[in-house]
């Protein structure tokens, strides 16, 4: 069997990373020429979309396919029926993109089977393996799997339930950032300090960690019902200031040394500042949603998929975790495209700093395919797994 095709992380990671650039390069071009494409969604939907299910979900299948087996102590998902999974991703990515009416159907199709495929496979080892743990986790796979029904419900049943399905699809990430951010954030840099022998730790879970998880769960369920409504500004706010004062108990001053744990800490602090701007927004307060809610899309997500995925590649093929130069200057770009995407509403030439924008953060995943690649595509280096580089059960 191909190094390729051994484990989830190694083809989904590598196709996120080339098709993330590819369809915002996509997305910037129809705006720049003013030409309607012919995709399977409008225009603006595709982006939200394929962004979103297509190459998130591609890292979400990647990390998944990956952590779950350590998780429960079964067998990683590969060869054939791992290939399968990855043919209806990429179809249901050049379906969509070349569009037609009778092509919707088909895209649709390709990936509720790939995103069905992926919750059957985590579902039946979590469960089948007694893991209670992590059944809140399927859960939101599946939640996630229903936002993409609805996403393609709009196009294909002409039912107006699109919108609907990409902010469910966002919520059950950004829930995810919380829960699994929580786990690996603090044990991956305890694991670091306890090397270096400090005198203080990141705190263990606690009741804090338990309030921010449930009032986000709420927030973000507040949110999809009834996204413009001033109370969940409120809502937001606080909920910003929780994240806040839980990422503080974690110690990620001390983790300056080693950019592959400092990031992870870097990462989590985009959900309490993005939870910050987008509850000022909605309170009329600050720049408008639609650009707040980027502090969480190429804030939150970009800088915490892009961590992940560096570090899961370094630990599961073999190689000492620490950030090289390159991989530093992979979280430099993604971090500096957010926030210059925040900053587009403020700028006399906005069309150019938007392709600035999306410039660096697609920058950031090309040069993860072109560091990476390699690793990806190479059999493993001599030297066991690195203990939970894709996340702690």
């Amino acid at each position: 069997m191909t190094p390729f095709l051994s484990c989830g992380f190694r083809p989904f990671f590598l196709a996120a990373a080339l098709w993330l650039p590819t369809s915002l390069f996509v997305w910037i071009w129809t705006l720049a020429v003013a030409v309607p494409p012919h995709f399977a969604l409008d225009p603006l939907a595709w982006h939200r979309h394929e962004t979103l299910f297509g190459g998130v979900g591609a890292i979400l299948a990647g990390f998944l396919l990956t952590a779950v087996p350590s998780w429960t102590g079964t067998s990683p998902l590969s060869g054939r029926p791992l290939l399968l999974l990855l043919l209806a991703w990429l179809a249901a990515r050049l379906l969509g993109l070349a569009g037609g009416a009778a092509l919707v159907p088909l895209a649709a199709l390709a990936e509720l089977t790939f995103l069905g495929g992926v919750l059957a496979w985590v579902a039946r080892a979590v469960i089948g393996a007694g893991n209670h743990r992590n059944r809140p986790v399927v859960a939101l796979v599946a939640l996630f799997v229903t936002g993409a029904v609805l996403s393609w419900a709009e196009p294909v049943l002409d039912l107006p339930t699109g919108a609907l399905g990409d902010r469910l699809g966002l919520a059950v990430i950004l829930l995810l950032l919380a829960l699994i951010g929580g786990r690996i954030v603090p044990a991956f840099t305890r694991n670091w300090m306890v090397r270096l022998g400090p005198r203080t730790l990141p705190a263990p879970f606690g009741p804090l960690d338990a309030a921010t998880l449930a009032v986000w769960a709420l927030v973000l369920a507040t949110w999809v019902a009834a996204p413009l409504a001033r109370p969940v500004g409120v809502l937001f706010l606080v909920a910003g200031f929780l994240h806040a004062a839980r990422l503080l108990r974690w110690q990620g001053h001390r983790t300056l040394a080693e950019p592959l744990v400092s990031v992870l800490h870097l990462a989590y602090a985009w959900l309490p500042l993005g939870a910050v701007l987008h509850g000022l927004a909605l309170a009329g307060l600050g720049p408008d949603p639609a650009t707040t809610l980027h502090a969480f899309t190429t804030g939150a997500i970009g800088t915490t998929t892009l961590a992940v995925m560096t570090r899961a590649s370094l630990g599961h093929t073999g190689r000492a975790l620490t950030a090289d130069a390159a991989t530093v200057v992979i979280y430099a770009l993604v971090v500096t495209g957010a926030l210059l995407r925040l900053l587009v509403p403020l700028a006399a030439d906005r069309t150019s700093l938007l392709a600035l924008a999306a410039a660096a953060w697609g920058g950031a995943y090309l040069l993860f395919a072109l560091r990476y690649g390699p690793l990806l595509t190479a059999p493993r280096a001599d030297r066991p797994p690195a203990t939970g580089a894709a996340g702690p059960a």
